[in-house]
């Protein structure tokens, strides 16, 4: 099943096994879902941190984060994520010969700026980064922060402004901060921030995968009605 047309056709469908009230959810949170930022996070090593970024892109309406996998595997915490792993897109990169470089050129070609998080460097701070154009925010280690490739792939660096005596945010933290920011920003002065119609119909497939009991059952029942 690869049409926009048979997707749209299996979201009908699928519709009718979640309640109307469900519906009108999905529709809400849709509305206000975006694609002009993504967040990546490089080898996240604490499982706790990873979930809380993911939960914290789910409340700002950011669709999409991708997490390296080159020296540390990524791991959910559902007492966290509370959830929110199911209705944010999760990409992970772990097998390329270098990960990183491999995510953020091809996040370059598909038209993104590659913004690079670091308290070591003095570009602009969060408040002043420009958002006319579609971003990705980058994250790297809690102990080390961002690698030397995200150094040299980064188009641009971003702090946040810090006034005591420690050096930096924890990930999570620096991550929720970043996006309150730009998301605010971004709602009022980006037109057409929202996923594309495209993107709409794959995530509203996924929310509905997600959210209906034994959905592959049910999906597998109609694709063998429908021959697809």
């Amino acid at each position: 099943m690869e049409s926009i047309e048979e997707k749209q056709k299996l979201i009908t469908y699928l519709t009718e096994f979640i309640t109307p009230k469900r519906k009108v959810r999905f529709d809400e949170v849709m509305a206000n879902r975006m694609n002009h930022l993504q967040i990546v996070v490089e080898d996240v090593h604490q499982a706790h941190n990873a979930s809380a970024v993911i939960r914290s892109c789910d409340c700002f309406g950011v669709q999409y984060v991708h997490f390296i996998e080159s020296k540390n595997k990524m791991e959910v915490n559902s007492n966290i994520a509370l959830g929110a792993e199911g209705w944010v897109t999760i990409e992970m990169h772990s097998d390329q010969e270098n990960n990183t470089i491999a995510c953020l050129k091809n996040l370059k070609q598909q038209g993104f700026r590659i913004v690079a998080t670091s308290p070591h460097k003095n570009d602009c701070t969060i408040d002043q980064l420009p958002i006319d154009k579609k971003l990705v925010l980058v994250f790297g280690t809690e102990k080390d922060g961002i690698s030397q490739d995200v150094m040299n792939e980064a188009d641009e660096f971003v702090k946040i402004p810090m006034y005591g005596f420690t050096e930096s945010f924890n990930i999570s933290v620096s991550a929720a901060l970043c996006m309150n920011e730009l998301t605010t920003r971004i709602r009022k002065q980006v037109p057409n921030y929202q996923l594309t119609e495209i993107e709409k119909i794959d995530v509203y497939l996924e929310w509905l995968k997600n959210s209906i009991d034994k959905s592959e059952a049910i999906i597998q029942k109609y694709l063998e009605k429908n021959s697809y």
